[in-house]
């Protein structure tokens, strides 16, 4: 499904089940922490953000190894986009959508919300 190019995203690393492994041909262009939690919604205060890119043909495959690699509980998700595609991996479900698409972008924060994510949360960056 993906075209040529690269895709960036970030992964929050606490959002990753004990013993998961994600192997896929990442490149890591930072790694950073800082106290992005909610506690309310039964996160941990600290997170540690590993940004990274991957090349468009190996987009299916980190998707497939994030949805089971991902809490199942939370509400957690990575997203990683291109010039004109939106990813977003909950575990066991992948949504992808044309970039500026208001109608898919409310399914999946609805999907989030549903989860218990909460709306300041919603924040996944689209290109613009």
């Amino acid at each position: 499904m993906a075209s040529g190019g690269q895709y960036r995203g970030t992964l929050v690393s606490e959002s990753l089940q004990v013993g998961a492994v994600v192997d896929a041909a990442l490149s890591v262009h930072q790694v950073s922490r800082a106290a992005a939690g909610d506690t309310e919604a039964g996160q941990p205060a600290d997170w540690t953000f590993i940004e990274f890119s991957v090349e468009a043909e190996q987009t299916d495959a980190l998707a497939a190894e994030l949805s089971r690699a991902l809490l199942p509980d939370g509400g957690w998700y990575c997203n990683f986009n291109s010039d004109d595609e939106v990813v977003v991996v909950f575990h066991g479900r992948v949504f992808r959508y044309r970039a500026g698409d208001r109608d898919a972008r409310a399914e999946v924060e609805q999907y989030a919300r549903d989860l218990g994510v909460p709306d300041s949360q919603l924040d996944w960056t689209e290109p613009t």
